[in-house]
């Protein structure tokens, strides 16, 4: 078994139209300049609220990606 190492960092989505909309905002946009994209993990989900209504869906995913290795 290879051995790996994997970094996981934040991202935040948002979208207008709802949760999966913002997260799949979040993992396209940051597989334009992350490679090797592994997980993805929901971590928290909110809205914005004006005049008492829903603005816009946000959640908040903790990604995973491989390190390449220097070889």
């Amino acid at each position: 078994m290879s051995e790996s190492v994997y970094r996981v960092t934040e991202v935040i989505g948002t979208s207008p139209e709802s949760w999966e909309a913002a997260a799949r905002n979040a993992v396209e946009t940051a597989a334009n300049t992350v490679r090797d994209l592994r997980v993805a993990e929901a971590t928290r989900f909110d809205v914005t609220v004006e005049d008492g209504k829903v603005a816009s869906y946000r959640v908040r995913l903790d990604i995973s990606f491989k390190y390449e290795s220097g070889d």
